[in-house]
């Protein structure tokens, strides 16, 4: 397949998947490529009004530059889902409490004048407790029997039935908990004007509002990996050794 046809043919999520440096040129243009990946870049362009011979210009232009991204789509399931543990779940579990924290300060210091302050503590508490739980129900239940898959295609045995039946169940799960999330971020997104601080924020301020956006970035490349690569990946991996 060239690279045309698959502007064509692919969803936005799966061209991501396959060249991940086409996120930026996503980001850039304001789509959605993890939670709202599953669409085609024609259909964004009629969706949102951008001119798709301009997208898909800047989509190739990507393709002539090597930057050293990694290629996660050739990766081994089990090693995508441990790096997507040590990688992304560490950070959500080191970052949130430190957002929190400065949070906190930013709505009591500042609440009163900028009362976008409070609720944005609001959205990120329910943020920070709905991740809290969907890192634990990954790496407890849905990771484990990812790797145990891997495991039995390598050793040509047949897999445990799970007690959820098929990966399919707590995928679909993850993934309406990934929307969730999506919607969270993109509300504390909104309330603290793209991360842009006023002119007399402090610094705890500052650093909350940069801290955030990267928060945000980091978890539109977490979902990614496990919305388009990892989850697909291992539903098609468990169909093909049930079928055997």
């Amino acid at each position: 397949m060239n690279t045309l046809s698959e502007l064509n043919e692919l969803t936005i999520g799966e061209l991501v998947a396959k060249d991940y440096r086409k996120a930026d040129v996503f980001k850039k243009y304001g789509i959605d490529f993890c939670c709202g990946g599953k669409i085609s870049v024609q259909q964004v362009c009629q969706n949102k009004g951008i001119d798709f011979e301009k997208l898909k210009s800047a989509l190739l232009a990507v393709e002539q530059v090597d930057n050293g991204i990694e290629n996660y789509d050739k990766w081994e399931l089990d090693f995508l889902a441990d790096y997507i543990v040590n990688k992304h779940h560490n950070y959500v579990n080191e970052s949130l409490p430190l957002l929190l924290e400065y949070c906190q300060k930013v709505a009591r210091v500042h609440g009163e004048h900028n009362p976008e302050n409070i609720k944005i503590l609001v959205v990120l508490q329910e943020l920070a407790a709905e991740l809290n739980t969907h890192l634990l129900k990954e790496e407890r239940i849905l990771f484990p029997y990812i790797k145990e898959l891997v495991k039995s295609k390598k050793e040509q045995t047949a897999p445990n039935t799970p007690h959820f039946g098929t990966v399919k169940n707590p995928i679909n799960m993850m993934e309406i908990e990934h929307d969730s999330a999506g919607d969270l971020t993109k509300q504390i997104k909104t309330l603290s004007n793209d991360y842009t601080p006023p002119a007399h924020a402090c610094n705890t301020y500052m650093v909350l509002y940069a801290k955030l956006e990267e928060f945000e970035n980091d978890l539109h490349t977490h979902i990614h990996l496990e919305n388009n690569i990892l989850f697909p990946k291992a539903a098609l991996l468990e169909a093909e050794l049930l079928n055997n």
